[in-house]
């Protein structure tokens, strides 16, 4: 009996010591060109973060972590390798991430939404560009268009959105084709298509590289849109102490992100060739998007509008249930980990703030809805001004003085979001204020009721300078 009770013991001690030096595989899928996912790869990868916050106690005192990482350039290809299990975590958007949990019902298998990484509630981030020559200059003017888009991406759910808002028929009224945006850049240099919608980065990035211009932001379709991670349920079951790591890693890479909004947008166009202007403008303070880890109720509900546009578009007939497949747990683990108030920032909307003084009066700026800034090349911080006006005033000493202007950026007067400065439009009112807006259309209808005239980057440009 003592020796069957030994050897019983002598047992357990072995599985025991076999679980604690189970080797772990921890793979991880991103999306690094979609810029707004650095904070759920890219980042984590490229500082080594992850492994900061890995368990080495308990069940893994003597575990050995194999991490693998994967690129992808959008969310379905990810997706077939999660489902195929190959990969254990992913990064993607609302459309795609939806699919990615009826792909792994539909296989008999689960996967989990647990973060937010980067998004907005107004829909920023999405948009619609045509080609620099084009005459047109908003979504009206494409009536019997051909509009390209990534199909089943969260930028052709805004598209259907937009054209719905236009009371058209997506069906008669416009023709939308599938194209993948490395395609449909190559098409608009050439003048191949006469419009394309797509999701971050590419109708800032398009624009920024001066072969397009941006007609149509996201948040005129008023629906939220957002990116996100995602994880195989099962694992997620089997190592919740390794999915709060990756979230910690991803808490840790927003704070980088924050606290040096140019340091590491370098850093990512070092990774992914998309320049750094292009990349503050999403991540810099008061950005295109907000970077949230919160499930806010907007997100939550974009999900469910994805999984409806998503069975309008014959891609599924199943539903999903968004309170399974939406699980907050583990984010809220990573927060209480890393001594951050979960609850507090769910009700938090505010975007990245910016405590900055104006770099031609060294007075601070306590009034961010005409905020300019221009990123001079070779400097390491944006410069802030508290106007247009006077960020343009500092561009004609800049220029004269030889200096290579990076970007300029303004604060849209009706929206709120942030523009490249040289594809916005201008009004001058009353007090000489310069007012900055996308669209030609927008800045034409503030004229018109609040007189002045709607003019061109160039030729406010132009008109500041005779005056000097």
């Amino acid at each position: 009996m003592l020796l069957r009770s030994t050897l019983a013991g002598l047992a357990l001690a072995i599985a025991a010591t076999q679980a604690s030096a189970e080797t772990i595989r921890i793979a991880i899928g991103t999306q690094d060109t979609t810029i707004n996912c650095a904070a759920g790869g890219l980042l984590i990868r490229e500082l080594g973060l992850l492994d900061k916050y890995l368990p080495k106690d308990g069940k893994y005192k003597d575990a050995k972590y194999v991490i693998e990482w994967k690129n992808f350039t959008s969310g379905a290809p990810l997706t077939n390798e999660m489902v195929a299990g190959k990969l254990d975590f992913g990064a993607m958007a609302d459309f795609p991430g939806s699919f990615n949990g009826v792909a792994h019902l539909d296989a008999g298998k689960q996967s989990l939404f647990i973060s937010v990484l980067s998004g907005s509630i107004k829909g920023s981030g999405n948009g619609i560009v045509v080609p620099a020559s084009s005459s047109v200059q908003s979504l009206s003017e494409l009536k019997g268009k051909t509009i390209s888009v990534p199909f089943a991406s969260t930028a052709h759910g805004m598209l259907l959105r937009a054209v719905a808002a236009q009371g058209w028929d997506p069906e008669k009224d416009v023709r939308i084709i599938a194209q993948a945006p490395e395609i449909a850049g190559s098409a608009l240099r050439s003048n191949r298509i006469e419009a394309h919608a797509d999701f971050v980065p590419f109708a800032e990035l398009f624009p920024n590289r001066g072969f397009a211009r941006k007609i149509f932001d996201g948040s005129q379709a008023d629906a939220p849109t957002f990116h996100g991670a995602l994880v195989d349920a099962d694992y997620a079951r089997k190592y919740p102490e390794i999915v709060t790591a990756y979230l910690r890693a991803g808490i840790e890479a927003d704070q980088l992100l924050a606290a040096e909004p140019e340091k590491y947008s370098e850093l990512i166009e070092k990774v992914t060739g998309i320049e750094a202007e292009v990349n503050y403008l999403f991540h810099g303070p008061l950005g295109l998007q907000t970077r949230d880890l919160s499930w806010k109720p907007e997100y939550r509900q974009a999900v469910v509008t994805s999984i409806d546009t998503l069975k309008l578009l014959k891609r599924t007939d199943r539903g999903l249930d968004t309170a399974k497949f939406i699980d907050d747990q583990y984010i809220r683990a990573a927060f209480k980990a890393s001594g951050l108030d979960y609850d507090k920032q769910l009700g938090n909307y505010a975007p990245l703030p910016l405590q900055a003084k104006d770099a031609l009066t060294g007075e601070p700026i306590t009034d961010f809805k005409r905020l300019a800034q221009i990123w001079v090349r070779g400097e390491d911080k944006v410069r802030h001004y508290a106007s247009p006006e006077a960020a343009l005033q500092a561009l004609a000493v800049l220029e004269e003085e030889g200096k290579d202007i990076r970007a300029i950026y303004a604060q849209a007067a009706d929206s709120g979001i942030k523009l490249l400065a040289n594809q916005a439009w201008f009004v001058r009112d009353g007090k000489g204020q310069l007012k900055a807006f996308l669209l030609k259309q927008q800045a034409e209808s503030y004229a018109q009721a609040n007189g002045g005239e709607a003019l061109d980057f160039v030729s406010v440009n132009q008109k500041l300078l005779a005056s000097r």
